[in-house]
């Protein structure tokens, strides 16, 4: 419920802080006194429309903050939750207004867009009023009024859950059409495609394994006649290596002679007779490795170009003709299988089409049952408030072929005013005070299964007097016993049936006697009564107003 309201600078109202209980709390003062103006800066607090125009003369800006006291499961916890908000404790909406039509919202002192800030107010408030454009007289919401009415939420529920499976089946089906279609048109190109690139069996990798060697290949054949000449130089004919062996068996005969000259040759000669074998060696595995049979290199050079022929054809990269070539195929398989799959996906669709009609059916049926109970609820409460002659008509449209989450019904509430009059549309047919007693009539009913935890009803007993205006507020109390209720009123009848009492009236602000304020002031015993007799009496309060004053209180069970 909301606990507290404070104002700054909105309007007429310079500094306002308001605490409310839970049960009926009323509003009073005379026209003009500032009563539209705290329910507008309330409005603003819930994400209503801001305009610079409502910030006191001569201030920079005004700010409205609005204190809850929720249930911790409560919905409007949770979308603040959803925006990281901490929502332990009271939830705090706040909203700045500045000078220049800027505004900025605060859920618990955590910025949010306005958006946001609208969202969790309309899960926490609701206001009513002869311009209400709530969910009463919202015909798009109707439908959602009426299964909260009939318990319909599970059922509705399990109709949109039939409506996402068919959406699916049918997206499934439409997908597998267009891909069958796309196929079809390029059957021969498909079929050639797979068995070329079938036979080619292109790997990963194969090009530059490829290319690496076909230039290993082309590279041997420029060395291999060097490497030849160097074998003969080091290892042919012409080695040296034998002439070096005679020099070195002539000095070896010669050691014991002289070893201190003889010594260091030998061991030098030996040195570059083992680096001339070696060098021998080296060479001529060059040249084996070098050696390659022109016809791999032909055979290499072929399927290297055959793979970049294909690349080329087929717009890909070599390396990925491999997933082309499984692609294709499997495009090719989705052909040929195309009429078992569509069948199959078609035979899906039927499936779920009389799911979701089988369901919707029955949802409809108890739409019609709720509706004749709720047309019944409704005209039940209509007499006391003088539209004993009205009717309230809960209209369902069933169109099959308008399908959707919701089912196929349009749900919209209708009235007849008066017998022989044509009944229409709530919002058009009916007056202004007309529309303000059926929406309480209608909220009175639809309350018990559900409400906002506060509602505000802005002048609805407007126009209505004596045994209406008593009967308003009796409904307004019996909501009261379930919701919280904040009521702007004129009627004196509604006013003593509330458990709080607030008087707004304007006066001259402190140390500034040029500038008006308004003031609210809570009202007890005498001041209250003296309050309800002014509204019976008007201007001058007679003692015979202060009378009746009095019953009206003890008639409410409360002290006059």
């Amino acid at each position: 419920m909301l606990a507290q309201l404070s104002i700054r600078d909105i309007v007429l109202i310079d500094r306002l802080d308001l605490s409310f209980h839970d049960g009926l709390s009323v509003l009073t003062g005379e026209t003009g006194a500032g009563k539209s103006i705290l329910l507008d800066g309330f409005a603003l607090a819930l994400g209503g429309r801001g305009d610079g125009s409502l910030v006191r003369h001569g201030e920079a800006q005004g700010q409205v903050s609005a204190v809850f006291d929720l249930p911790l499961a409560h919905e409007a916890r949770k979308l603040a939750q959803a925006q990281e908000i901490d929502t332990d404790g009271d939830l705090i909406l706040r909203r700045v207004q500045y000078a220049d039509g800027r505004t900025r919202a605060f859920i618990n002192d955590q910025p949010v867009s306005v958006q946001i800030l609208r969202m969790v107010g309309a899960a926490i408030v609701e206001i009513h009023g002869q311009h209400d454009d709530r969910a009463l007289t919202d015909p798009a919401q109707h439908r959602a009024l009426l299964d909260g009415f009939g318990g319909l939420e599970s059922q509705a529920q399990a109709v949109a859950q039939a409506s996402e499976t068919l959406k699916r089946a049918r997206q499934a089906l439409q997908a597998q059409r267009l891909r069958v279609e796309a196929a079809r048109k390029e059957a021969d190109f498909l079929r050639h495609a797979v068995e070329e690139l079938g036979k080619l069996a292109p790997k990963p990798g194969e090009e530059d394994e490829l290319a690496a060697t076909r230039q290993t290949m082309m590279q041997a054949e420029k060395v291999a006649r060097d490497l030849n000449e160097a074998y003969e130089a080091v290892g042919g004919q012409g080695s040296p290596v034998p002439m070096l062996a005679a020099v070195l068996r002539r000095l070896e005969r010669r050691a014991g002679q002289a070893p201190e000259l003889v010594d260091p040759s030998l061991a030098a000669l030996n040195t570059a007779i083992v680096a001339l074998e070696e060098a021998g060696e080296a060479l001529g595995a060059a040249m084996r490795a070098a050696e390659y049979d022109p016809r791999e290199q032909e055979r290499i050079e072929e399927r290297l170009f055959a793979l970049r022929a294909a690349g080329r054809k087929y717009d890909v990269p070599v390396d990925g003709l491999s997933v082309l070539a499984a692609t294709m195929a499997s495009d090719l398989a989705a052909l040929d299988e195309s009429e078992t799959s569509l069948g199959r996906l078609e035979a899906e669709v039927r499936q779920a089409e009389d799911g979701f009609t089988k369901q919707a059916k029955a949802l409809s049926e108890a739409r019609k049952t709720a509706a004749a109970r709720l047309d019944s609820a409704v005209k039940a409460e209509l007499p006391p408030l003088k539209l004993e002659r009205a009717r309230f008509i809960t209209r369902i449209e069933s169109d099959e072929s308008a399908r959707g989450p919701e089912g196929f019904d349009r749900v919209e509430f209708w009235v007849e005013t008066n017998p022989g009059t044509r009944p229409g549309p709530m919002m058009k047919v009916a007056s202004g005070g007309e529309l303000s007693r059926f929406m309480l009539a209608l909220k009175v009913v639809l309350a018990e299964r559900g409400s906002a935890p506060t509602l505000v009803f802005d002048e609805i007993d407007t126009g209505v007097g004596g045994a209406v205006a008593d009967a308003i507020g009796e409904r307004l109390a019996r909501l009261a016993d379930r919701v919280q209720v904040i009521s702007v009123t004129h009627a004196p009848q509604v006013a003593a049936k509330a458990g709080q009492h607030f008087l707004i009236a304007k006066s001259a602000g402190e140390g500034e006697a040029s500038r008006t304020v308004t003031r609210v002031t809570a009202l007890v015993d005498q001041t209250r009564r003296e309050e309800i007799a002014r509204m019976l009496a008007g201007a001058s309060i007679t003692e015979e107003a202060r009378a009746a004053a009095g019953r009206l209180l003890e008639a409410a069970g409360l002290r006059g």
